[in-house]
């Protein structure tokens, strides 16, 4: 003999089933709906107070995560194994009622790509290899003219990764350092890298002036935004750096490669072309395989 609740919960799933739909032409929800459930706010609430627990106290994380707990659980039982629909009310007909008809989608156009043709990849690092060594020039000059060493300028540059070089003194960052220079030149690289892999993809949306672009914009603006960063990267280069100097550098990389890179053929971008296509094969008449 079952209990008042095992009944109630053998009846709650009879209903669910003769509520689902059974006709396979019928669309779903057509004469049932899910029904209302505060699960998800609950579960929501609770996310929303595990972060807020991060800048505030744990314990409202811990809190939060309880309650979200509990709303993941409760929004779960919702759904399986059977969701929880409530019926429809409608008039009572004897006639059937068809299935919307949908108008089929219409076919996907082909989606432009901008640009349509790049610079190859390996411009980009030969482009990146001239504008570091043009980089290195004038920072070197800086380093000579301005404080009579030329390691200043690399040791700094390692300070970027490196906290030891923000402790270290003024005669110190004047004297070669092995393991700075290393990094130095490894940050070096990655960046110039990085920036040639950029320009090839950016030159070609300028079309009429790709040296002003790159070899003026572009370095006045990563100018500024290193000034306005440079005290939480490198505080010992924000004390030692001389501005002028650092756009200068940057405007000869970014006219070294740039020039490198324009000279190179473009190329016309391979996405959204076939593989036969990409592979330069030829399909005879007649052959459909």
């Amino acid at each position: 003999m079952t209990t008042p609740q095992e009944k109630t919960k053998a009846e709650r799933l009879v209903e669910r089933a003769e509520l689902a739909p059974r006709e396979p032409l019928e669309m779903p929800y057509l004469r049932a709906i899910p029904q209302p459930t505060p699960w998800p706010i609950l579960a929501a609430f609770g996310v929303t107070f595990i972060f807020a627990g991060l800048v505030t106290n744990w314990v409202v994380s811990v809190v939060g995560a309880a309650f979200a707990l509990v709303g993941i659980i409760g929004w779960f039982r919702e759904v399986f194994p059977h969701e929880n629909v409530e019926a429809i009310p409608v008039a009572d007909c004897e006639v059937v009622l068809p299935p919307p008809v949908f108008e089929p989608r219409p076919a996907k156009s082909p989606r432009n790509v901008v640009p349509e043709e790049i610079h190859p990849y390996r411009s980009g690092v030969k482009g990146a290899v001239a504008g570091a060594v043009a980089m290195a020039v004038v920072a070197a000059g800086w380093g000579l003219i301005d404080e009579g060493s030329l390691w200043m300028p690399i040791n700094l540059l390692a300070g970027t990764v490196l906290p030891s070089v923000g402790e270290a003194t003024l005669e110190q960052l004047r004297l070669f350092n092995g393991v700075w220079f290393g990094t130095a030149v490894a940050v070096h690289v990655c960046l110039s890298l990085a920036v040639g892999m950029v320009f090839v993809v950016s030159l070609p949306m300028m079309p009429r002036r790709p040296l002003l672009a790159g070899g003026l914009i572009a370095p006045v603006i990563w100018t500024g935004i290193a000034w306005a960063t440079i005290r939480v990267v490198n505080p010992t280069l924000e004390e030692y750096i001389s501005w002028p100097w650092f756009l200068g550098s940057q405007i000869a990389f970014g006219l070294a490669c740039a020039m490198v890179i324009a000279r190179s053929t473009k190329i016309r971008l391979q996405v959204g072309r076939s593989f036969e296509d990409r592979m330069g094969f030829e399909q005879t008449e007649g052959d459909e395989s």
